[in-house]
């Protein structure tokens, strides 16, 4: 069974044809690029596939049906506008947001340490998110992303803000993520970081 599957699909606003005659498939276990130019539909497809926007046009099947709340829970969601509470501490925001996924208190906590030492954000957690720099804050949506060990993960501009060495780190956690079954989504207006991975 595919992890999402996309037929047809488009959306308009207005005069403006933001996605036409889009289709797709992604499987367990598979890193999928959605690659275009900035303006050419990619995120608004994905607002389609996450039930934020309503397609004119086209069905969208997400774990083989019409996506509930179950099935939103399955998903970890990286937006390319950052969203994390910029006034909160960094491991408050973390659990809060893995709350939010059906994650009780004690899990997050406890899978959350193994994250920020991943990532180096260990002495960081008590800081405001608003206090850690861009690169950081791309490193904190990720964990937040994954934290609900999600089994579809999409991921729009993933390397934006990332220096060379946390790229490297992140395109290996994603061959992980892909390693152990999960499906990844992946938006870019980068080739060359699609096809490396």
């Amino acid at each position: 069974m595919h992890s999402v599957e996309v037929n047809d699909l488009a959306k308009s606003f207005g005069d403006v044809q933001a996605v036409r005659d889009v289709s797709f498939a992604v499987q367990p276990g598979e890193i999928f690029g959605l690659l275009g130019p900035n303006g050419a539909g990619k995120t608004t497809t994905i607002r389609m596939i996450l039930d934020i926007f309503k397609p004119d046009a086209g069905t969208v099947r997400v774990f083989g049906g019409t996506l509930d709340m179950a099935g939103k829970r399955r998903i970890g969601y990286m937006p390319e506008e950052r969203g994390l509470y910029k006034d909160e501490k960094l491991e408050s925001t973390l659990i809060y947001l893995a709350a939010l996924k059906g994650m009780d208190e004690p899990a997050a906590r406890s899978r959350l340490s193994g994250w920020l030492e991943e990532f180096e954000l260990t002495d960081h957690r008590n800081k405001k998110v608003q206090e850690l720099s861009k690169g950081m804050q791309q490193k904190a949506q990720l964990i937040a992303t994954l934290l609900h060990a999600p089994d579809l993960i999409i991921i729009d501009e993933p390397f934006s803000g990332l220096d060379p060495v946390s790229t490297r780190q992140v395109k290996r956690l994603l061959d992980e993520q892909r390693q152990a079954g999960k499906s990844i989504l992946m938006s870019t207006h980068q080739m060359y970081q699609a096809e490396a991975l």
